[in-house]
C-alpha cells in the first residue's frame, strides 16, 4: 500500500539540504506541529474513576447493605458502611492513578528512536523528536518512525501487516512512500519526514485505538477467579451465620445485614488493585534498575523463569566489538589496538608497532566500503566514540581509521552503485562502488564458510584452505571472523547477491570482550535454578571458546550446529548453540517449552522477533533494533544479562508479597467467619455486628495490606528454584497457612471472648478488639524477613499497623465510636489483656518461621543470609556462585 499524501502537507514540506536540517531548524518545526507521536488517550477522569470502583460486585453488595440499614433507620451501621465504601474507594483511585503514571513513566522509558541527519552528520534521537523535512535512516531491524518520502532505496521490504494486515513484504523503490509503523524486513533507505504524529498512517490508525484498555494480565485473570470462589465460599458460610442468628432468635434485619457485612469482610475485594499497584511498581524499580517491562505481566512471569536463551555479543560481553587481529593473503598476522570505537590505534606484527602495510590497508578498505555504519564523535552526553549502525560493521569502520584510512573521503572517492545487504541465508554482504578511472569495485564480507568457496573466488584450494584453517584457529580463540574479498572489474556484476571471479583479501577477527563477571552472572543463575543457554550464530569453535569461558561447556560436552542438525531434538543437557538461524531459535525455545521450562529469550536483530514473541518472556537489547524491542517483554537498557538476574529477583519478591498479602487477608477473613460461626456454640450468641466486622475490616484490609506489598526481597530469593507456572496462587502450602493462621486468630478471639463473658465483662467489645489486633500482628507476623546487617526494612507497614491499632483502641474508649459501633468501654487492665492475648498468633507464626523451625532456602522460611553475601535493603540479593 503507497500512502498517498495531502497536498498542502506536501506544499509545505521543502526539500532540504544535503546535510539535514539544522537544529535550530528542527526546534521550530517541533514547537509548530508538536511530537512524532500518536494522540494519547483519553485521560479518565475522576468521575469515572470512582464509578469503576464502586461498580465492584462486592462494593456494590455492600451499598446494597447502606439502603437496607438506612430504611430500618439503622444509622450507626449505615454511617460504617459508607466510611467503609468511601476508604477503599479512595485506595482503589489512589492505587489505580500511581499504576497509571508508574507504566506512562515506562513509556517514556521505551520510546524508539531514529537514526537522523542534523547538523550534517548522523544522530540517535527519540523518534518523539522527528519533524518535517527531517532525512533519515533506515535498515534492516528498524521500524519507520514517521511517513518517509524515500530518496534512496537498496532492496528494500516493509512488512505493512500493522497497517494493511498483508504479511508479505513489500517492495519499496526511490520515490515512493513508506508508512510509519511498518517494519523495514530487508534492505536499507534513505527518506524525507512528510508526515508525523497523529497525521501519520500509524497516528491515524492509533487514534481508532486510543481509548482500548488493556487486557487483564494473567495474574489477575488467576486472582479474580480465585476471588469468585472465595465470595461464593464466603456467601455460603455467611447464609449459614444467618441461619444460626436466625434460630437463635435475632432479628431477620439484622442478622441479613450481619452476612452481608460479613461477606465484605471475608473477601479482600482491593486485592485487584493491590496487584495492579504491586506490578506496576516493581515495573518502576525494574526501570531503575535498566530492565524496563513493555508488558506489566512480565513482572510477574519472570518469577518463574527456568532457562535463559542468551545470545552472546553484547549481552554476555560488552557488545564495544573491535577488530583485534587481521590476516592478510600472504599470511601475515596483525595485532589491532585502540580504545573501543575510538577511530585512534596502532598496528603491530610480531609484538612490535609497524607500519600499515598496503596488503593490510587493502583489507581495511574494502571492510570499510562494504559497510553501513558509521562513528558518533564524543559529546557531553557520551564521552565516548559510539556506533551509529550495526556495532559490528562500527568495528570495522574503527579499524580502517586505525590503518590510516579517513572513513568519509574513502567512501567519497569510492561512490556505491549497487549492493546486496546481508542476509541470513547467504551469510554475506555484497557492494559495488565506482572508480575515478570507470572501473567497478566489488567487495564481499561474511562468514569465512560463505565466503571462502570456489563458486565465488578466484582462488585455487590451497589458498582457500589456508584461509579456512586460519579462520577455524582464530575462531577457536573466541574471535569472530570474517573473511573478505575483491576484485576489480570493467563492469558492474549482473547479480551482487552472487559475484564470481572475486580475490580473497584477507580475514579480520573481531573480539567483544566477555562482561566483567559474566562467569559469576552464570553461575548466579545456576545457583538461582535458572539454566542459561548460549544461542548464537558464531562458529563453533567460537561458541565453544566463549561457552567454555562462561562455565557452561567443558570438553565432551554437546554442542548442536544449526546447520548440521535440528536444535529442537538437541540432548536435554545442551547448553551451547553454534550456527543457529533465527528460525531455528524457534525451534529451540519450543524443545525448552515441550519439556516444561518457561523460556526467557534475549535478542536484538529483525529476525529475532519471532522468538521473542514465542518465549514466554521476550528479553531485547536497548541498543538493539527497534523491531526487537517492539516485540519483547523485557528491554535492557545496558544490554548487560545481569539485569535479568535481578528482574527475576524483583518478579519473585512482588509475588511473595502478593502471596503475603493473601496470606494475611484471607487468614482474617477466615477467623471473621469462624468467630461468627463457633460463637454460639460457646455462648457467645452474636460475637460482632455488622459495624464492627466493617470497622476491623477497614482497618486490616486499607493501608496495613498496602504496605505488605512493599516488603523487600527475602534473603536467599535468588537462591531458590524457580515456581512452576501451573502453580495456583495459593500453592505451596499457602491455602493451608491460611486455613492454619485464621484458625489461630479465631481460637485466640473465642477464648478472649469466653472468659470475658465468664468474668462477666463486656464480652462482645473484647472479641471487636482481640479480633482486630490479633489480625494486625499477623501482619507484622508475615513481613519479609530483614537480612542480617540491612539499616532499615519497611518502615510503611509498622507504621500502618501502629495507627491502625490506635484506631481500633479508638473504638471502645471515644463516645461518638462507641456509639457508632455499638461497643462498651473498656478499662486500662482489660485493655493490656487484650493486647496481650493478641499478640498470640503473630508470636505462633514468628517462632514457626524461625531457622530452628523453618528448613533453610525453603521459601518463607527465612534462608539467612550468607557470610559474604551483599546485601542492599529493599533490593534483590545477588545470588553468590557456588
Amino acid at each position: 500500500m503507497t500512502t498517498g499524501v495531502d497536498v498542502d502537507v506536501a506544499v509545505d514540506t521543502p526539500v532540504e539540504p544535503a546535510g539535514g536540517l539544522s537544529s535550530a531548524q528542527a526546534a521550530e518545526r517541533l514547537r509548530a506541529d508538536g511530537p512524532n507521536a500518536a494522540a494519547p488517550p483519553p485521560r479518565r477522569h475522576l468521575a469515572s474513576r470512582i464509578l469503576h470502583q464502586l461498580t465492584d460486585p462486592l462494593v456494590a453488595l455492600l451499598l446494597a447493605a447502606a439502603v437496607v440499614t438506612t430504611v430500618l433507620r439503622d444509622y450507626p451501621d449505615t454511617a460504617v458502611i459508607v466510611l467503609v465504601v468511601l476508604v477503599n474507594t479512595a485506595i482503589g483511585v489512589v492505587q489505580e492513578v500511581r499504576a497509571d503514571r508508574a507504566i506512562a513513566a515506562l513509556d517514556q522509558l521505551a520510546a524508539p528512536t531514529a537514526r537522523v541527519l542534523r547538523d550534517g552528520r548522523d544522530v540517535v534521537l527519540p523518534a518523539a523528536e522527528l519533524v518535517r523535512g527531517d532525512v533519515v535512516r533506515v535498515e534492516a531491524g528498524d521500524v519507520v518512525p514517521a511517513d518517509l518520502r524515500l530518496t534512496e532505496a537498496s532492496r528494500l521490504h516493509l512488512d505493512e501487516s500493522a497497517l494493511t494486515g498483508e504479511s508479505v513484504p513489500v517492495g519499496r523503490d526511490a520515490g515512493e512512500e513508506a508508512s510509519a509503523g511498518t517494519v523495514v524486513t530487508t534492505g536499507r533507505a534513505t527518506g524525507t519526514v512528510v508526515r508525523t504524529g497523529p497525521a501519520s498512517a500509524l497516528g491515524r490508525i492509533s487514534a481508532l485505538v486510543a481509548a482500548t484498555r488493556p487486557a487483564a494480565t494473567p495474574l489477575q485473570r488467576r486472582l479474580a477467579a480465585l476471588g469468585r470462589v472465595l465470595g461464593l465460599a464466603a456467601v455460603l458460610l455467611s447464609g449459614l451465620v444467618f441461619v444460626i442468628g436466625v434460630v437463635g432468635g435475632r432479628p431477620v434485619v439484622d442478622m441479613a445485614v450481619t452476612a452481608v457485612s460479613l461477606v465484605v469482610a471475608a473477601v479482600p475485594e482491593s486485592l485487584p488493585a493491590v496487584v495492579t499497584l504491586a506490578l506496576a511498581l516493581g515495573a518502576r524499580r525494574m526501570a531503575g534498575a535498566r530492565a524496563i517491562p513493555r508488558r506489566l505481566h512480565a513482572v510477574e512471569t519472570l518469577g518463574s523463569v527456568t532457562v535463559i536463551a542468551s545470545d552472546k555479543t553484547g549481552t554476555l560481553t560488552e557488545g564495544r566489538m573491535a577488530v583485534q587481529h587481521a590476516v592478510t593473503t600472504d599470511g601475515s598476522r596483525y595485532a589491532v589496538t585502540g580504545r573501543g570505537y575510538a577511530p585512534h590505534g596502532a598496528v603491530h606484527h610480531r609484538g612490535e608497532p609497524v607500519a600499515v602495510p598496503e596488503e593490510l590497508r587493502r583489507l581495511a578498505r574494502a571492510g570499510l566500503l562494504c559497510n553501513d555504519a558509521t562513528l558518533a564523535p564524543p559529546t557531553e552526553e557520551r564521552p565516548e566514540w559510539t556506533a551509529v549502525g550495526d556495532p559490528l560493521e562500527a568495528a570495522l569502520v574503527a579499524f580502517a581509521a586505525r590503518c590510516g584510512l579517513d572513513p568519509s573521503a574513502t567512501r567519497s572517492a569510492w561512490p556505491r552503485v549497487a549492493e546486496h545487504p546481508f542476509d541470513q541465508e547467504l551469510r554475506r554482504m555484497t557492494t559495488v562502488h565506482r572508480s575515478c578511472d570507470g572501473r567497478y569495485l566489488v567487495v564481499c564480507k561474511g562468514a569465512p564458510e560463505n565466503v571462502l568457496t570456489t563458486s565465488l573466488l578466484d582462488a585455487t584450494a590451497e589458498e582457500i584452505a589456508e584461509l579456512t584453517g586460519t579462520a577455524h584457529r582464530l575462531a577457536a580463540e573466541g574471535l569472530r571472523v570474517l573473511a573478505v574479498a575483491s576484485a576489480l572489474l570493467g563492469a558492474p556484476p549482473a547479480d551482487p547477491a552472487r559475484p564470481t571471479g572475486l580475490r580473497p583479501v584477507g580475514l579480520v577477527a573481531v573480539g567483544d570482550p566477555l562482561r566483567a563477571g559474566a562467569a559469576d552472572i552464570a553461575g548466579s543463575f545456576d545457583t538461582a535454578g535458572v539454566r542459561l543457554v548460549l544461542v548464537t550464530g558464531d562458529h563453533p569453535a567460537t561458541a565453544a571458546a566463549i561457552g567454555g569461558q562462561l562455565g557452561l561447556w567443558r570438553e565432551g560436552d554437546p554442542l548442536v550446529r544449526g546447520d548440521d542438525e535440528d536444535p529442537a531434538r538437541a540432548h536435554p543437557e545442551t547448553r551451547v548453540y553454534a550456527r543457529t538461524q533465527p528460525e531455528q531459535k524457534l525451534d529451540i525455545i519450543a524443545g525448552l517449552q515441550s519439556r516444561g521450562h518457561v523460556v526467557a529469550m534475549t535478542g536484538d536483530g529483525v529476525n529475532d522477533a519471532p522468538a521473542l514473541r514465542r518465549a514466554d518472556i521476550g528479553v531485547a537489547m536497548g541498543g538493539g533494533t527497534e523491531v526487537a524491542r517492539q516485540a519483547a517483554d523485557l528491554v535492557l537498557v545496558d544490554d548487560d544479562l545481569s539485569t535479568v538476574a535481578a528482574a527475576i529477583g524483583e518478579g519473585r519478591r512482588i509475588y511473595d508479597n502478593i502471596r503475603r498479602f493473601l496470606r494475611y487477608a484471607l487468614s482474617g477473613g477466615v477467623a471473621e467467619i469462624a468467630v461468627m460461626l463457633l460463637g454460639p456454640l460457646f455462648g457467645l450468641a452474636v460475637p460482632l455486628l455488622p459495624a464492627q466486622i466493617l470497622w476491623v475490616n477497614l482497618l486490616t484490609h486499607g493501608v496495613p495490606g498496602v504496605a505488605l506489598g512493599a516488603e523487600p526481597a527475602e534473603p536467599g530469593t535468588l537462591r531458590r528454584t524457580p515456581r512452576s507456572p501451573q502453580e495456583s496462587v495459593l500453592g505451596a502450602g499457602l491455602g493451608r497457612d491460611v486455613l492454619v493462621t485464621g484458625a489461630l486468630i479465631a481460637a485466640v478471639v473465642l477464648g478472649a471472648g469466653v472468659l470475658a463473658r465468664h468474668w462477666d465483662r463486656p464480652w462482645q467489645s473484647v472479641v471487636f478488639v482481640v479480633l482486630g489486633l490479633a489480625q494486625l500482628g499477623v501482619a507484622l507476623a508475615v513481613r519479609a524477613p530483614r537480612p542480617r546487617g540491612a539499616r532499615r526494612g519497611n518502615r510503611a507497614l509498622p507504621v500502618a499497623v501502629a495507627v491502625s491499632a490506635l484506631l481500633q483502641v479508638a473504638g471502645v474508649l471515644l463516645p461518638p465510636l462507641r456509639d457508632l459501633l455499638g461497643t462498651a468501654p473498656l478499662g486500662a487492665p482489660e485493655l493490656l489483656a487484650c493486647a496481650a492475648v493478641s499478640v498470640l498468633p503473630g508470636l505462633v507464626l514468628w517462632l514457626a518461621r524461625r531457622p530452628w523451625a523453618a528448613a533453610p532456602g525453603a521459601p518463607g522460611g527465612g534462608d539467612p543470609v550468607l557470610d559474604g553475601d551483599p546485601v542492599v535493603e529493599g533490593e534483590p540479593v545477588p545470588a553468590r556462585s557456588r
